[in-house]
Order: structure tokens, then sequence, then C-alpha cells
């Protein structure tokens, strides 16, 4: 009888761990928890940004911050869309993200403390969703409580934004050039990413 219960049981634990797991993903849920546990490795330092300098031919090529045709619709924020070029003369951090996208989301909590570290009028933040519905990034972000500007895309993507994979983060100059761009997750809150900008700011 006893080694019966005990077969059930080990029937049981697998079946469980599924039903948890579908239970999950149709909720939605699961990025969520993907998330979190990201986010957990990002705080014991060993994922620091390593930003990639544009190529030789490119690097000192104007990005699309200067020519004004990408428009960017606000997300979390009242207003028109924003032409791209609106921005050019301050320090931009562009993190290109997805609600759908775990290590997205892992990485959001570090680019909303390094956000409040910097000043608005020298360094703007663009959170750049490419999620097909806007209102799912919107739910997000209200869930979140993320206040740092986030937009969706008005028109399409620029070559110089296109990328592997997501998340994705650029680093444009003040004159609106690419000056380092890095893929994946990485914790971005940190003495360097911030003298990174603060430096740049100055070169106006």
């Amino acid at each position: 009888m006893f080694r019966f219960l005990f077969r059930r049981r080990a029937w049981l634990e697998p079946v469980v761990y599924v039903a948890i797991v579908l239970g999950l993903y149709v909720s939605g849920w699961h990025t969520e928890v993907l998330g979190r546990a990201q986010q957990a490795l990002l705080s014991t330092g060993l994922w620091q940004p390593r930003l990639s300098a544009p190529q030789p031919a490119t690097a000192h090529t104007t990005s699309p911050a200067a020519d004004g045709t990408f428009l960017l619709l606000p997300l979390n924020q009242a207003g028109p869309a924003v032409p791209f070029s609106q921005l050019r003369g301050k320090v931009i951090f562009l993190n290109v993200w997805a609600s759908w996208c775990p290590p997205c989301v892992a990485e959001m909590p570090a680019i909303v403390r390094l956000a409040k570290r910097t000043n608005p009028d020298s360094v703007a933040f663009v959170l750049l969703s490419l999620d097909q519905n806007p209102d799912k990034a919107r739910r997000f972000l209200a869930r979140r409580g993320i206040t740092v500007p986030a937009y969706s895309p008005g028109s399409p993507l620029p070559a110089a934004f296109q990328t592997q994979a997501i998340p994705a983060t650029f680093i444009i100059s003040p004159t609106g050039t690419i000056i380092g761009s890095h893929e994946g997750m990485a914790e971005y809150d940190t003495p360097e990413m911030l003298g990174l900008l603060r430096r740049w700011q100055k070169r106006k």
C-alpha cells in the first residue's frame, strides 16, 4: 500500500510541475517569473555591459537622431508622436525591449535606477518597445510603475537600431552619433555607465 502511494506521488510531481508551467504560460506570468529570476543573476554584478563601438566605416556618421524621419509614439506619457531628432543635443540611452522578453524585464529596474541618477535636461532615456500590441507594453509599464519615457515605433525602425536580439541598448552622443551598443541583458546602474553618460553630456 505504501509503495503504491510513493509511486503515485512520483507520478503526480511531474504532472503538477507541467501544470504549473502551462498555467504560467497561459496566464502570461512566465515572463515575469523568468524576469525575476534573471534579475537575481544581474544582482551578482556578473552581467556588466560591454559596449561595442560602431564599425570604422560608420563610426562618424550620424544616427537617425539627426534626420527627423523616425517617430516615437508615447506609451506612458500624454502627447503626440515625438520626432527622434527632437532629442538631439542630449546624450540618448536607447533600450530596445518587449514585455514578452524575460531578459528585457530583468534589466529594466536597473535602467530605471540609472535614469533617476541622471539629469533629464542632458540625458534622454528612450525605452523603445517592439510589442506588436502597444497596449501590452502599456499594461506592463503601468503594472511596474515605470515612468521613464517609453515609446513604440511610429515609423519603420531605422537600420541603425535593428538588432538580432533583444534587449539591445544604444548610447548616442548629443551630435547624433552612435558611440556604443550592447546586445543582451546587462546591469546598467553602475558607476561606469553613469560616468560614461556624464562625460558625453559635456561634449555638446
